[in-house]
């Protein structure tokens, strides 16, 4: 027993799967505990031991130590239940990890045990096991195993989502992610029954073993896109993204949006490496879907009026540049093309890193704004900055990430496909690779739109209506993990190449390309001066930032209302909204997501009180799967009244299925 427990404190492996089981249970002291917030604390406290132990795990292997496969007995009788890490492991772990930190400390202040007794010890419990099973995930290589804890994050997930229970529209968005993440699971039981048929067994097979022709593979192929990829939020999957994230709690939101939807992309990941070759069809489909989401998505983000549903639906814009990365990629394994493989995989895991501590921030962001204010509705709110400054700072730098503007983290990602974009023009004969210079190119100029116009009524301006709640900045526990991620962020942006560095590992083992050649690739990519300008960028504004502290701190500033443009008496509701800002690229790209408009009608001489009310729709789920829905449950409906309790009806029945079968065997 003490060298099994040896092994697990020096094996890369067993400091993770340490981390995993302390995850599990980190919930599970505070439901004994009747002492109001001694088991949420102590949740805390084990979640980041947690996280340690899977920190030092993950470093290792980055360093280099020698991997082992754990086979743990259990009494299934699917093959071998192993567990291993590897560097595509490693990284999504990584950013697990410190979203899993992050949002930890940030529940103790949002949910405080103290005021939130029954829906705190619910959240705790099922956060700690969202975080394992996301971990069980990665580390799986069994495909009965994956599935198991492909079902606990599920259904830990809805049961977080869930948590107003009086709410009808939270439980009308569980009940469509519900459906939603259980169809995908659906269509993966047929990948691993498919994968259990080519091989004879559930153990994942090793890379590049299985043959990628004929029609079963293709079926598996698809069938892989299709469950991992309603996971992963990629359209036309994504029905559930926007109400889901949008009425979870705000760190439950972090969690979802920032490493959940990367979860379904490594099942992409993971599933393609098991064929020898991928085919060209499927990299451009690939490639074909990411670029639908980028645009479409943020599209769809920038119509919202809702702050939680715009941020969910910029996940799937950055979800669509990251899997328009590994279109990339799969069209250069598909064509041999070893620059295309590794700008799209380095682009991919890169922005995949940065999303997942830029989106984190934004919604624990939100969580204090909605604390401060009581609404989501972004029209209702403005002049933030000066009741949440520390807010308004920490927001503002994740908003110029998420844009992709210096200094920060969020452009150095996207410079590896814009470069791979450059050199297909360049050089192929029939360039259509080239498109996707421009189409990113649009996708980051509408995220500058949608941005500019959240964080402008958002923080600027003045209040909107009577503010609320509480008048002050949030307690430290709150904006502890927003500075974290904003640090991280702004180290990803002025220390590029080493952020570089970091997924080369990732790229070198899943491409199977030497290291030597894609660091020869990768050596031409301008990231030193990139975050030399960085750097200078943020001295630069420190600077400026000091002298203008200098001259506020000499003489005393007036302040008062903006210039109302010739009218007397301005009032708040004569700001800008958003609608200036949605209405073009909504009408444009996003006929999804323009929002509906209702006004009352006019009387023919005196005019009633009417009203405009624009609200951003969902057209796919509401105008096209929710009444398909109806109508496959109206013929069940139908159906049933053929059960009407008669026996000799039965007999009826089973007596011409019987004379059916017969005449149809001698046709």
């Amino acid at each position: 027993m003490d060298s099994a427990w040896c092994d697990l404190v020096i094996d890369p492996v067993g400091n993770l799967l340490v981390a995993v089981v302390l995850m599990a249970i980190s919930g599970m002291p505070g439901l004994l505990i009747r002492r109001p917030g001694v088991g949420q604390r102590l949740a805390v406290v084990v979640t980041l031991i947690a996280t340690l132990s899977g920190a030092a795990g993950v470093f290792r292997i980055l360093a280099g130590a020698a991997v082992s496969r754990y086979l743990v007995a259990w009494p299934l009788p699917f093959d071998g239940c192993e567990l291993a890490a590897d560097h595509l492991s490693v990284l999504f772990l990584m950013p697990l990890l410190l979203a899993t930190a992050c949002c930890a400390l940030y529940g103790r202040a949002y949910l405080p045990a103290e005021q939130h007794p029954a829906t705190e010890k619910r959240v705790t419990l099922f956060l700690g096991l969202l975080s394992a099973s996301m971990a069980l995930v990665l580390l799986a290589r069994n495909g009965v195993l994956l599935l198991l804890a492909w079902e606990l994050m599920a259904l830990s997930s809805w049961m977080l989502l869930t948590t107003d229970l009086r709410d009808a529209q939270v439980q009308r968005a569980g009940t469509v992610y519900l459906l939603a993440t259980h169809t995908g699971t659906m269509v993966l039981y047929l990948f691993f029954s498919l994968l259990h048929t080519q091989t004879g067994s559930f153990v994942f097979p090793a890379d590049h073993s299985i043959s990628s022709q004929g029609g079963i593979a293709a079926v598996m192929l698809l069938a892989a896109l299709i469950g991992f990829g309603a996971k992963a939020g990629i359209m036309p999957l994504h029905v559930w993204l926007p109400g889901a994230h949008a009425n979870a709690p705000s760190h439950v939101s972090a969690l979802m949006s920032g490493i959940m939807l990367k979860v379904g992309l490594y099942g992409i990941l993971r599933v393609v490496s098991f064929f020898q070759t991928v085919p060209l069809w499927f990299g451009w489909l690939v490639l074909l879907l990411g670029g639908v989401s980028a645009v479409v998505g943020i599209a769809l983000a920038a119509s919202q009026r809702d702050l939680k549903r715009l941020l969910a639906c910029s996940s799937i814009e950055n979800v669509g540049i990251i899997v328009l990365g590994l279109g990339m990629a799969f069209v250069g394994m598909a064509n041999t093309n070893h620059l295309l493989i590794v700008f799209g995989l380095t682009g991919a895991f890169l922005h995949l890193i940065n999303h997942a501590l830029f989106k984190p921030l934004l919604f624990l962001g939100s969580g204090v704004i909605i604390h401060a204010t009581g609404t989501r509705q972004i029209d209702q709110m403005g002049g933030l900055s000066r009741r949440l400054p520390g807010t308004g700072l920490l927001f503002l730098a994740g908003s110029l990430a998420i844009c992709g503007l210096p200094p920060f983290n969020g452009f150095v990602g996207e410079l590896f496909l814009y470069l791979a974009a450059f050199h297909e023009g360049m050089h192929a004969p029939l360039p259509f690779m080239a498109f996707t210079a421009p189409l990113l190119a649009v996708v980051g100029g509408i995220a500058i739109i949608t941005f500019v116009k959240l964080y402008g009524l958002l923080f600027l301006g003045t209040p909107r209506r009577p503010q609320s709640r509480h008048g002050h900045e949030e307690p430290a526990a709150m904006l502890v993990p927003m500075v974290v991620l904003a640090a991280f962020c702004l180290v990803g942006g002025i220390a590029a190449p080493l952020l570089a560095r970091l997924v080369i590992p990732a790229v070198t083992a899943y491409s199977g390309l030497g290291q030597s050649l894609i660091m020869e690739l990768v050596a031409p990519v301008p990231l030193l001066t990139v975050s030399i300008m960085n750097a200078v960028l943020l001295g630069g504004i420190l600077l400026i930032w000091l002298l203008w502290r200098q001259m506020v701190l000499r003489r005393p500033v007036a302040s008062t209302d903006t210039w109302g443009c010739g009218f007397l008496a301005p009032t708040a509701r004569m700001q800008y909204t958003g609608s200036a800002f949605a209405e073009l690229s909504g009408n444009i790209f996003d006929k999804s997501g323009t929002p509906s408009v209702r006004l009352a009608a006019l009387q023919p001489l005196f005019a009633a009180p009417s009203r405009f009310c624009p609200a951003a729709t969902e057209r796919m789920l509401d105008r096209l799967l929710i009444p398909a829905m109806t109508g496959v449950d109206w013929c069940f409906s139908w159906l049933r009244r053929m059960q009407n309790g008669h026996l000799y009806l039965y007999m009826l029945y089973i007596f011409i299925t019987l004379f059916a079968l017969m005449v149809w065997s001698y046709l």
